[in-house]
């Protein structure tokens, strides 16, 4: 009879804790990816905007990076008109609070055999309600108008002096779509963390996907990362050689990335195409702003990028050298019963997902457009910026390099499995 009373206690002790453990992972992940986009908007100049916008624009870029959408805006009054597009994932920010909050979510269940599917959905559903409250403040904050002198001496800048009307800029988090994709990022994440982790206790039931699965999710793990510390190594040689700090630790905390994992495509034979008009561009090194800023779409891949610089042949070297080190461990972590032809179809499968994944987070579409009397652009604020891939070429590439990749890495590695025996 002593042992009743305290049940519910217990029960309520333990809900305590898994509220505190979702908090900690919600707090770490936010102030992770806060702390890295402040930094990087400040080796960009960002922190000289007017308006004391620095924070409602590291607001917006955290937004961002947590799979959320945020609108540009724009008017010069009832006489203007404006055209406005925004479509980038910072993905240096995301990089971060995924591994931090993914890492907090998975400590709670280290170091156990099992855990129950109640559980597990249980954490998940604490971490959700307390991750999509913080994004919501981070929306609510992400928003803020600039206003924008007119100089020059255009037609349309003496009308809008005449007129006393100045241009505004600016951007708006949208609160329901960024809730949406933001729940969509974190369910991926948590997914990716489980399947990656040996040491994760997952319910009897997933311990065999676990099993079939893990490795290859591992695997492009690893090999993403492993594309961002060639990167984090190229940009560090950059920043000190080229005179450009600031610029060059802007891209690294800002969109590292974004360049470093294109590259992996393009050195495995994928094409993308991009275009780069008026005063705004991308955080690029400039032989491609130079390839981009041309009259019609320019086509990237290695050919097109070594006729500008012959170092673009690097790209497939470290495609053919990482590419299989990945497939050769997915077959290490694999059962040794797993057969090479399983280990080529789950290693094609593997890198065709990774392959639409960076494809799709890595594109990038921005427009804007401010007309006044519905002529002409006004202060030259007209630009465009575009970096598209050609997507299922791109997946069908990886399938490809997958299923060769991966019979070679289980070949290497049964050889090896042999020799220790």
């Amino acid at each position: 009879m002593s042992r009743q009373p305290t049940t519910p206690r217990r029960g309520a002790a333990n809900g305590l804790r898994d509220w505190r453990d979702a908090l900690v992972a919600v707090v770490a992940g936010f102030a992770a990816m806060l702390a890295v986009a402040a930094a990087g908007l400040w080796a960009a100049g960002a922190a000289d905007l007017p308006g004391g916008a620095f924070p409602r624009v590291v607001a917006a870029v955290v937004v961002l990076a947590a799979g959320g959408e945020v609108a540009l805006t724009g008017d010069a009054g009832f006489l203007a008109r404006s055209q406005a597009e925004l479509s980038v994932m910072p993905l240096s920010v995301s990089l971060v609070g995924a591994l931090v909050a993914g890492t907090a979510f998975l400590r709670p269940l280290r170091h156990r055999a099992v855990a129950g599917t109640r559980e597990v959905l249980g954490r998940f559903a604490r971490l959700a309600v307390l991750w999509l409250a913080a994004l919501a403040g981070l929306t609510a904050a992400a928003r803020t108008t600039f206003r924008i002198p007119l100089d020059g001496d255009s037609l349309l800048t003496g009308i809008g002096e005449f007129l006393d009307i100045a241009p505004r800029v600016g951007f708006r988090a949208e609160t329901g779509p960024s809730l949406l994709y933001g729940l969509l990022w974190l369910i991926g994440v948590a997914a990716l963390a489980l399947l990656a982790s040996r040491r994760a206790a997952l319910p009897p039931r997933l311990a065999g996907v676990r099993e079939t699965v893990g490795p290859a999710a591992y695997a492009m793990v690893w090999l993403l990362l492993a594309y961002v510390v060639v990167g984090l190594v190229a940009g560090i040689v950059d920043a000190a050689t080229q005179g450009h700090p600031r610029r060059s630790f802007a891209v690294v905390l800002l969109g590292l990335p974004n360049l470093a994992w294109p590259a992996l495509t393009l050195g495995m034979g994928a094409t993308w195409e991009g275009r780069v008009e008026g005063p705004f561009g991308l955080p690029v090194p400039q032989v491609l702003d130079t390839m981009l800023r041309g009259e019609d779409r320019t086509t990237l891949n290695v050919a097109t990028l070594a006729e500008q610089d012959a170092r673009a042949w690097w790209l497939v070297v470290v495609a053919a050298v990482l590419v299989p080190a990945a497939a050769f461990l997915m077959a290490a972590r694999s059962p040794a019963r797993t057969r090479p032809r399983e280990h080529a179809l789950r290693m094609g499968a593997a890198l065709a997902l990774t392959m639409l994944v960076v494809c799709l987070t890595g594109r990038i579409a921005a427009h804007y457009g401010l007309s006044l009397l519905g002529v002409g652009d006004l202060a030259g604020l007209d630009g465009e910026v575009s970096l598209q891939p050609r997507l299922w070429a791109a997946v069908g590439i990886g399938l490809g390099w997958g299923i060769l990749a991966g019979l070679l890495g289980a070949l290497t590695a049964t050889s090896g499995r042999r020799r220790a025996r």
